[in-house]
């Protein structure tokens, strides 16, 4: 193992262990060094490193502190990620989308609010019968994002957040290129929005495997 590494580890360790909790601060770095068998350079770097992905905070002048551990911030690194995508892997991040957010839409039709359901009708009734594709994929994302965000699981809406880049660009083609895309498109947010009014669980899942099988389905024959 590299030193870097054994020193990202044990500090993980120490995260993990509850030796350091969201929100302390590190002990001072010839301390912690010394306490963990380091040296203070390879130390140095797995700090660096754990703030480039929101495990810890560099103050300058301050300190060094752990962060709130919160999925939404932890997960930005995915997003990073993600938006380096080469087009020939949209296939696969549609494929991850089909399997989590049918089961948080799901989760939704149990815990998802009237308030929210009215919201959420409001969106499709202003977006009309004939919105333009750029409406149409704001839309559904925000529609999506409403959803899952009623699943109750922080974790399942900070993944397919970040998911949503080259899924929304491949939704934009599609909205473009496909003659009846736009009217598939509204008439599945209905049919999955009718499903979460009826609470029923399975067919939400349903219908919302349907929403993005079918730009997967395209996907495919487009490439």
């Amino acid at each position: 193992m590299a030193v870097t590494d054994e020193a990202i580890e044990k500090i993980k360790g120490m995260i993990v262990s509850g030796a350091l909790r969201p929100g302390d601060r590190l002990p001072r770095e010839s301390e912690l060094a010394a306490e963990l068998g380091l040296s203070r350079n390879s130390l140095r770097e797995a700090v660096r490193a754990l703030s480039l992905i929101r495990i810890l905070d560099v103050r300058q002048g301050d300190g060094t502190y752990v962060t709130s551990l919160d999925p939404q911030l932890l997960l930005e690194a995915l997003s990073f990620v993600v938006d380096f995508h080469r087009d020939d892997t949209v296939l696969e991040f549609l494929a991850v989308r089909r399997i989590l957010e049918p089961a948080a839409t799901a989760m939704a039709a149990s815990r998802i609010s009237e308030q929210q359901l009215d919201a959420l009708a409001k969106q499709l009734d202003k977006l009309g019968t004939d919105p333009s594709v750029e409406e149409l994929v704001a839309c559904d994302l925000e529609f999506h994002r409403g959803i899952v965000q009623s699943s109750g699981n922080s974790v399942l809406c900070s993944l397919l957040d970040g998911l949503s880049g080259p899924t929304t660009r491949a939704r934009i083609w599609r909205g473009l290129t496909q003659e009846d895309a736009v009217s598939r498109t509204l008439h599945e947010h209905r049919a999955i929005l009718a499903a979460l009014r009826d609470r029923d669980a399975e067919a939400a899942r349903s219908w919302a495997t349907v929403h993005i099988a079918s730009v997967e389905q395209w996907l495919r024959s487009s490439l």
